[in-house]
């Protein structure tokens, strides 16, 4: 039975700090990246046979670190942060804002996947969370600043899901130029509708990438296996980016939507993303061409692209994603959702999936991994490589061989003067690595300092409390003595 959260570490001479916002603390000589199961019954982690080996700080019991992951998220994720000897709840679905509210208080860790929405006002209330997980591609439901104004690391997995996304284009446009689903739905209907006109072999057709980062990991794969079914490929991107194959980058957007027979949409949400592709653009747009969206739903102003096939200006589409998604799974995509959901439904030779691009079993499968490891180098060291709202910061790990030493992370508001007044409270000791990153506003130091006794480390953590210039709850103290 699960234990409620609490005190992550042990009470040394009377000090009890909660590892999510300020300090932790362990007696143990070595700290191993993976606990066994036996450290549910013990106080600190206990040490390896294996000696002179890189060790990975784990300056608590595991045990105590309370995850939780909401939407489904994959097996392996869960296996990954279980091995630890973390508690992990599991929920399979996202939850109300309110519901989420009670739930997240008490973790230190939370995994989602784009339906939940971690706002300013659900974060205030974590007051134990250090980290997010997004087991996903995008960040945009999460208040990133907020997040790094308080401490709260946010990671994601940026391309483990890239060729499940780019395997699904190349279906639909293979569907689309057969008008397959069309086919498909008749038949089922019962009407046997064999016909050939306006049916296309995509060999020799062009298809084009655009966006702020439309030949990133999707689109540049993609590139590569339309071009080896016979397609010319030309794409457009806000930077220089060096084409695969014989693809061509094309100087502006107008170029690109004229010259293109599909055209697929590979960007993140931003708001110079926001109806990237409207009336103007469609107007562009080659007569009997097609657009593919499998990005962000806030891509394309979709009444405008109704009118366009409406009109066959644009002669089929597929659509992966939307500007407002449902929660769940169930009988949702209707009018009340998106007020032009019952028109998108009637058209002929559009193809309707719900944000299911990254969802395969391989895809899935390795974002857990993805993610779940960068949560565990977070929360164990301190490490905040890949995350998307902090500086990348990181250390060699400790070793056996460097007993009484601590680790001091310290994130703090990026002005003058702050490194000064860190090192005056670090220097009674040796200072043995040091790294320090700023990203806009926020800066994260992370310092390694020997000959640190038990009674010293309370001292430490007070004097740095101090400092005017950190950010409300973000100094921790992981300790090897």
């Amino acid at each position: 039975m699960e234990s409620a959260a609490r005190d992550i570490s042990p009470k040394v001479n009377g000090l009890s700090k909660q590892v999510s916002k300020s300090m932790s603390l362990s007696t143990s000589p070595s700290a191993t990246l993976h606990s066994s199961p036996s450290s549910y019954n013990a106080p600190f982690l206990t040490r390896t046979t294996t000696s002179s080996l890189a060790k990975q700080l784990k300056p608590f019991a595991t045990q105590d670190i309370k995850i939780l992951l909401l939407e489904n998220i994959n097996q392996t994720g869960l296996n990954t942060l279980a091995k630890q000897g973390y508690q992990v709840e599991i929920v399979k679905s996202s939850l109300p804002e309110d519901e989420l509210i009670q739930r997240i208080r008490d973790v230190h860790v939370i995994g989602i996947r784009s339906k939940t929405k971690l706002t300013a006002r659900v974060l205030r209330e974590a007051k134990n969370l250090i980290v997010i997980g997004c087991f996903c591609i995008g960040t945009n439901q999460v208040d990133l600043q907020y997040a790094a104004q308080n401490g709260i690391a946010v990671f994601n997995s940026p391309f483990s899901n890239s060729r499940s996304v780019a395997e699904l284009v190349v279906g639909e446009i293979i569907t689309l130029a057969r008008q397959l689903g069309d086919r498909s739905n008749e038949l089922h209907k019962g009407i046997w509708n064999k016909v050939s006109n306006k049916c296309w072999e995509i060999r020799g057709k062009t298809l084009d990438f655009k966006g702020i980062i439309g030949y990133g990991h999707i689109g540049s794969q993609l590139s590569v296996l339309a071009e080896a079914m016979g397609m010319s490929v030309v794409y457009y991107d806000i930077v220089n980016l060096m084409a695969l194959g014989t693809a061509r980058q094309l100087p502006t957007l107008d170029s690109l939507l004229e010259q293109a027979d599909f055209v697929t949409c590979h960007v993140p949400e931003l708001p110079e993303t926001l109806n990237m592709i409207g009336t103007p653009q469609f107007e562009r747009m080659k007569d009997g061409s097609y657009l593919i969206n499998a990005s962000r739903g806030s891509v394309v102003d979709i009444p405008a692209l109704v009118d366009a096939m409406r009109s066959g200006k644009v002669a089929g589409a597929a659509l992966d994603v939307y500007p407002v998604e449902p929660a769940g799974n169930g009988d949702y995509f209707h009018n009340n959702l998106n007020t032009w959901a019952e028109d998108l439904r009637s058209l002929k030779n559009i193809l309707l999936t719900p944000h299911i691009g990254g969802s395969t079993e391989e895809a899935q499968s390795a974002i857990g991994i993805e993610v779940g490891e960068a949560l565990v180098r977070y929360v164990n060291e301190g490490t905040t490589l890949g995350a998307v709202n902090m500086p990348e910061v990181a250390l060699r790990s400790l070793t056996m061989d460097e007993p009484n030493h601590v680790r001091v992370i310290y994130i703090h508001h990026n002005i003058p003067g702050v490194l000064k007044k860190v090192n005056e409270v670090l220097g009674d000791h040796n200072v043995d690595k040091q790294m320090t990153d700023s990203r806009g506003e926020v800066a994260y130091l992370m310092a390694d300092i020997s000959n640190v006794g038990v009674h010293e480390i309370k001292e430490l953590y007070q004097s740095l409390e101090t400092l005017d210039c950190r950010y409300p709850h973000t100094i921790r103290i992981e300790g090897k003595s």
